[in-house]
């Protein structure tokens, strides 16, 4: 079946097509707000500091573009993002939790309410630290900022509440997104905020070619290396690994039938985006908390604290080092959420079902947690090295990327991801139809 004709069965389907529209308008909203500054903020010299700052243009990123307008949505979705990574990380060390995300529905439901309680608090803090990071980001460290002397404590309070409110708000849209079975809310709205930016970055390149015809050379390097990762994208992001699954022979109608063959399929990147969205979230903490401490009293502490804030700012072989080892290491840590290798064993000795050589039960667990280990290396190490081409692209050709590798992958991602779930849509409703 053709494009043309698929995309016509979509939109002649009642419910696809409200669904579609309903998310387009969310999507709207979003953009709509992440345009609303927050009152009395000049956001010039803001703008002027995101370029060439690796922790704010990764900031500016996970908040969809809210964050350069000082936005009532600045935040984004950062602290909904860090409070999910929370109760994943106790559900793999705290019993309770992980016996709660063994409940099912009902414990998911518990999970999910505690999530978004925690999301509040975070939202204050992050809310606060953004702003001092802003702060010292745009008029240098120690120095007297032009955000804070608007800020009284009126101010303060009112600013804080407004930014929290804007992530609750986008918290919400989030998931009422992802109720229309259309992708992944929280990646949706990411992945509006790097759209909408393309016209201005589009523009931005035509002013320079025009201004300097020898820097075509450098954007049609540019195209070179975006269309090599977004084909790399999609050759990772479809990859699997078909692990062979035969059945026991079964009595049908006192004949024996011998047992059918199919496959298991294994993806290289199981995770997704979601890995590398983890992973930002992450490498924007430690310049936060060192914000609280550069004028510490004690000599030690600042020079520490000013230390790390100058490695993340700056984004050299340190910052890239760590960005791609909270990469892989994310990698591996969503997949062992995700895919369980005890449970599927489990289900295919109950169905009489093994693989081939290997006895059912705990050989079949070792068995299928050693293949995606193998597999996982691959898609984990891709992502890493897409998650700094930005910074290798400048290594060694002194060029900034316009859009980064990192976006490209949220892109090509979130897009894969919602045809998949829109192909899955459409074929529910065309057997409910026929049925």
């Amino acid at each position: 079946m053709s494009f043309s004709t698929r995309f016509k069965q979509f939109l002649t389907t009642k419910q696809l097509r409200n669904d579609l529209i309903f998310v387009l308008l969310m999507l709207v909203a979003f953009r709509f707000l992440a345009h609303i500054p927050v009152p009395g903020i000049d956001t010039t010299a803001l703008r002027a500091s995101l370029s060439g700052n690796q922790v704010l243009g990764l900031l500016n990123l996970l908040t969809g573009g809210g964050l350069e307008n000082f936005s009532i949505v600045m935040l984004g979705v950062g602290p909904y993002i860090t409070s999910s990574i929370i109760f994943q990380l106790l559900g793999m060390i705290v019993p309770y939790f992980e016996d709660l995300s063994k409940e099912g529905e009902r414990g998911q439901r518990i999970i999910n309410k505690w999530t978004r309680l925690l999301t509040v608090p975070l939202a204050a803090l992050q809310g606060y630290s953004t702003i001092i990071f802003l702060s010292r980001a745009s008029s240098g460290a120690g120095s007297a900022s032009q955000f804070l002397d608007q800020f009284t404590p009126i101010t303060w309070v009112t600013t804080i509440i407004t930014v929290m409110a804007g992530t609750v708000l986008l918290m919400w849209i989030g998931e009422i997104i992802s109720e229309r079975s259309l992708g992944n809310g929280i990646s949706l709205l990411i992945f509006a905020g790097i759209i909408a930016s393309l016209p201005q970055a589009a523009f931005q390149i035509g002013l320079d070619i025009s201004n300097n015809p020898a820097s075509l050379t450098n954007y049609v390097l540019l195209l070179v290396i975006a269309v090599i990762v977004v084909a790399g994208v999609v050759f990772i992001t479809e990859g699997q690994r078909n692990v062979p699954i035969a059945h026991a022979r079964q009595m049908r109608g006192g004949r024996l039938m011998s047992g059918a063959q199919n496959y298991l399929p294994l993806r290289v990147n199981m995770a997704g985006v979601i890995p590398i969205i983890f992973a930002i979230s992450v490498v924007l903490f430690p310049p936060f908390i060192a914000q609280f401490f550069v004028r510490a009293t004690s000599p030690w502490v600042a020079d520490v604290a000013g230390f790390i804030i100058n490695i993340f700012q700056q984004g050299g072989l340190p910052y890239g080092i760590i960005y791609f080892v909270l990469v892989v290491a994310f990698t591996y840590f969503y997949t062992a959420i995700i895919f369980q290798p005890r449970q599927i064993a489990e289900n295919l000795q109950k169905q009489g079902s093994f693989i081939p050589g290997i006895r059912p039960g705990k050989e079949t667990e070792v068995y299928m947690q050693a293949v995606v280990n193998r597999i996982l290396l691959a898609g984990s190490v891709f992502l890493g090295i897409i998650a700094i081409l930005p910074l290798l692209v400048q290594s060694f050709t002194g060029f900034n990327l316009v859009i980064g590798g990192t976006s490209l992958l949220i892109v090509v991602s979130v897009i894969i991801e919602s045809m998949k779930k829109v192909e899955a849509q459409m074929a529910y409703h065309s057997y409910s139809y026929d049925a």
